[in-house]
């Protein structure tokens, strides 16, 4: 509880390090490999991240609900076709909007890494773009959206989703930096 504790307020090495005894005590406890896999995927620990977090799926029946940040583990080793593979999978369980909202962040950005801006995209535009009462997570994919539009020289749909955003959420990340740099 106490490693929990220190994860929520963003204590993530105290967090590793209070957690990480317990790995090795109880490794088939999935709660634990969680917390540890997030720790260290936290500190940008991504080899042992994706191990700790490949372990929660496992012990935990396979859950997906840390699909995302396995994969964005995985994104940052460059590790294209478990990216790609765990995108299949969390769409295949069909969990809440929320994760596959941020698998499909995940996914584009790994398309993006690769050089394909335009496949990035359409993976963006086919979540939910046109919503007229944006949650949270519409508004991140609006934000990766808006930043490949800019990446790929297209500014005026790039300001459009950059204000959108800022007119939902005025203190969303750099919004207002980034809607300025394109005036």
């Amino acid at each position: 509880m106490e490693a929990a504790r220190a994860f929520e307020r963003e204590r993530y090495a105290d967090a590793r390090r209070m957690v990480r005894p317990l790995a090795e005590q109880a490794p088939e406890s999935p709660s634990v490999r969680e917390l540890h896999g997030l720790a260290l995927y936290r500190l940008g620990k991504w080899r042992e991240a994706a191990k700790e977090l490949e372990a929660f799926h496992t012990l935990s029946g396979g859950s997906v609900e840390q699909h995302p940040v396995l994969a964005d583990s995985y994104r940052a080793l460059r590790r294209w076709d478990d990216v790609d593979r765990l995108w299949d999978e969390l769409r295949a369980a069909s969990p809440s909007a929320e994760l596959v909202a941020e698998g499909r962040i995940v996914t584009a950005g790994a398309l993006a890494d690769r050089g394909d801006l335009r496949g990035a995209i359409a993976l963006l535009e086919r979540g939910p773009v046109d919503i007229r009462r944006p949650k949270w997570h519409h508004l991140r994919v609006w934000y990766a959206l808006a930043d490949l539009y800019e990446r790929a020289g297209d500014i005026a749909h790039a300001r459009e989703l950059f204000g959108r955003i800022q007119a939902r959420e005025r203190g969303f990340a750099d919004v207002a930096e980034r809607l300025a740099g394109l005036a």
